[in-house]
C-alpha cells in the first residue's frame, strides 16, 4: 500500500481527477505494450512473506512499530495490523541457484526476526491464520498507525454504506459448526497472512503464464493449505480464502456484487493488459490519492490495482534500470509451515506454470473456480476436475503435475540438485497427505489444545523440517 498520506478524507474533485489520471495511465501502459517498450526481462522470481508477532502465551501482540524499529531492515515492513509484519525478497533469476538464493535470503531475514525477542514480542510465526487469534484482536485499536490504513477503512465502509461486515463460514466437516461474526471495520483482513510469489516473464509470455496460474489455483491451494482454524473453530483447510473474500465484500462500488477479492473474472486470452482496463471500468476508486509523479510512473494505476485483490494479480513495476514491466503476483498460498515447505511450493509453482503456459488453457473458468474453492475447503482431501476428466482426488492431479513441474524447472535452467530437493519435498507431502492444515487438524484432534498446537507448530517451524516430517 506504499507510503503514508497526509489526508484521510477525499472530495468529489479528487475522485474525478484521480479517475482521469488513472484512465490516462491505463491507456499509456497499453500504448507502451503496443510499442514494444515494456521490459522483456525474465523469468525473474520474488516473494513476500507475511507473519505474526506473538507473546509467550502464543497470543498475537500488537507491537510491530517498536519491533521494526529495533530490527532496522528496510525489507521488513508493517502490515494492516500491529501484530503482523511483511518480509520482502529481492528479485532473482530462476535459473541456476536462483531459488536457493531466494530461500537463503528469506531464511536469513527470518532468523533476524526471530532473534529480535523482547519483553513485548516473544517471537514471530509464519502461519496462514494464527490458531490462538481472538475475534477481539481484530479491532481498530490494533490497526497499524497510518493515515493510509485509516483512509482504507473509511472508504471501504463508505462503499458498504456503513453496513457491518458479516462473516459466515461453514465447516468442511459436515458435523462441524458455522462461524458467524460481524465487524464494523476492515480489520478482519488482518486475520490472513500469505506467502506471495512474484513472477516476471517477457510480455509475450505473460498472458499464457497468467492463464496457467489460474488453472493451477486449485492444486496449489490444496498443496499449501495451512489455515484450518479461525476464532477457535476448525473450518476450511484454507479458511484464509473465504475470510479475506468476505472481509472485503460489498466494497466493489456501484455494482454491489462486484467483489474486490476474487479469483478471476476472465482469462487473459492473449491480452493481459485488459485486466488493467477492467480495473478502470469495473471498480470504484477506493483511495483517490493524487500523485505529482509523471504518468509514466503509473502511480494512480498501481495504487488502484493495489486495492483490487485478485488471488492471481498482475502488477505494474520497474526493472532495476527503470524500464517499466508487468509481472504476476501469485497470492494463493498461505504463510508457512517452514521455509523449506514454502520454497518447495515455489519451485512447484514456477516449474508447473512454465510448463503449462506452453499450451492453451484447458479448463473452463467455471471449473477453475470450482477447483479453487473445493481445494480451499478440503485441502489435500479435495476432489477436482482436471484435463477434461471427471472429479478425481487432488493428490492424483498433483502427482500428474509433478513431472510437468520438473520439466518446467529444467527448461528454466534450475540446478538439478535444487529440483530434486524441492520436488522431493512436494512428492513426500503428496504421498503422506500431510500439509500444514492436516497437521494442525490432526494435532488438535489428538490434544484438543490450540495453545499447545501453536507452541508445537512453532517448535517444528524452528527445526527447519518440512511439515510431512512433523510429529503430532
Amino acid at each position: 500500500m506504499g507510503q503514508d498520506i497526509g489526508s484521510i478524507r477525499f472530495g468529489a474533485a479528487e475522485r474525478e481527477e484521480f479517475t482521469r489520471r488513472l484512465a490516462a495511465e491505463t491507456a499509456l501502459l497499453a500504448q507502451l505494450a503496443d510499442a514494444d517498450a515494456l521490459s522483456s526481462a525474465g523469468p525473474v522470481g520474488g516473494f513476500e512473506l507475511e507473519a505474526w508477532l506473538v507473546d509467550r502465551a502464543m497470543f498475537p501482540v500488537p507491537h510491530n512499530q517498536s519491533f521494526l524499529s529495533r530490527l532496522g531492515d528496510g525489507l521488513v515492513v508493517s502490515e494492516l495490523s500491529r501484530f503482523n509484519i511483511e518480509l520482502n525478497g529481492l528479485p532473482r533469476g530462476l535459473g541456476g541457484a536462483g531459488l536457493a538464493e531466494m530461500e537463503q535470503e528469506l531464511a536469513a531475514t527470518w532468523s533476524r526476526c526471530l532473534s529480535e525477542a523482547h519483553e513485548e514480542v516473544d517471537t514471530a510465526i509464519a502461519i496462514g491464520i494464527l490458531p490462538t487469534l481472538r475475534d477481539a484482536d481484530l479491532s481498530l485499536d490494533n490497526m497499524t498507525p497510518s493515515n493510509r490504513y485509516v483512509a482504507l477503512n473509511r472508504e471501504v465502509m463508505r462503499l458498504r454504506g456503513g453496513a457491518p461486515v458479516e462473516i459466515d463460514i461453514d465447516c468442511a466437516d459436515p458435523a462441524g459448526e458455522h462461524l458467524r461474526t460481524s465487524h464494523a471495520d476492515v480489520m478482519l483482513e488482518a486475520g490472513t497472512t500469505s506467502f506471495q510469489l512474484h513472477l516476471q516473464v517477457p510480455l509475450e509470455q505473460l498472458a499464457a503464464t497468467y492463464d496457467a496460474s489460474l488453472e493451477l489455483a486449485g492444486p496449489l491451494v490444496a498443496l499449501s493449505a495451512n489455515s484450518p482454524f479461525l476464532f477457535g473453530k476448525p473450518l476450511w483447510h484454507e479458511t484464509r480464502i473465504p475470510l479475506f473474500e468476505q472481509a472485503m465484500s460489498g466494497a466493489g462500488g456501484e455494482a454491489s456484487d462486484t467483489a474486490r477479492v476474487f479469483l478471476a473474472s476472465r482469462y487473459a486470452d492473449g491480452d493481459p493488459l485488459a485486466l488493467f482496463a477492467e480495473n478502470l471500468e469495473r471498480f470504484a476508486v477506493l483511495l483517490p490519492i493524487l500523485s505529482d509523479q509523471p504518468a509514466d510512473r503509473f502511480a494512480h494505476l498501481r495504487l488502484h490495482n493495489g486495492t483490487i485483490w485478485r488471488w492471481v494479480r498482475l502488477l505494474a513495476g520497474f526493472d532495476q534500470d527503470e524500464t517499466p514491466h508487468v509481472r504476476l503476483e501469485q497470492r494463493i498460498m498461505p504463510a508457512g509451515p517452514s521455509v523449506i515447505d514454502m520454497f518447495a511450493n515455489a519451485a512447484f509453482y514456477y516449474g508447473a506454470v512454465h510448463a503449462l503456459a506452453q499450451r492453451p488453457a484447458a479448463l473452463p473458468l467455471d471449473v477453475v473456480r470450482a477447483n479453487f474453492y473445493a481445494a480451499a475447503r478440503n485441502g489435500l482431501n479435495a476432489e477436482i476436475a482436471w484435463a477434461g476428466e471427471a472429479q478425481r482426488p487432488v493428490r492424483d492431479v498433483l502427482g500428474r503435475l509433478l513431472p510437468l513441474a520438473r520439466q518446467g524447472l529444467e527448461q528454466l535452467g534450475t540446478d538439478s540438485a535444487l529440483i530434486d530437493r524441492n520436488l522431493g519435498v512436494i512428492e513426500q507431502r503428496i504421498a503422506s497427505g500431510r500439509n500444514g492444515a492436516t497437521w494442525q487438524l490432526a494435532h488438535h484432534a489428538r490434544h484438543g489444545d490450540l495453545f499447545r498446537l501453536t507452541a508445537d507448530y512453532l517448535e517444528h517451524q524452528r527445526s527447519g523440517m518440512p511439515v510431512h516430517e512433523w510429529t503430532v
